[in-house]
């Protein structure tokens, strides 16, 4: 189910933006290499819940946009991929 406007504004994690049609953030990293291993373990977390996110690589920086087409906005599954791509950068 599509998340209200409150309900996105109080879970947004840090670094994330955007309304309940969508929801972005851009990561940097130290180089091209950087930032294609963290696009692969992105798409490995994609493949495994089965939501992909929209991914643009610009040399060392990677935008990743979420949102969930068949309920027309940002949805839980959205707020988890954010979540576990977040973790990624953390290890």
């Amino acid at each position: 189910m599509r998340l209200s406007p409150e309900e996105l504004r109080q879970r947004l994690a840090v670094g994330w933006s955007g309304t309940t049609e969508g929801i972005q953030k851009t990561y940097r990293f130290a180089d091209f290499r950087a930032a294609l291993q963290f696009v692969q373990r992105v798409g490995d977390i994609a493949e495994e819940i089965g939501h992909h996110p929209d991914i643009d690589i610009r040399y060392n920086q990677v935008r990743l946009a979420l949102v969930t087409h068949d309920e027309g906005g940002v949805t839980e599954r959205d707020l988890t991929l954010a979540q576990r791509a977040d973790a990624v950068v953390r290890v």
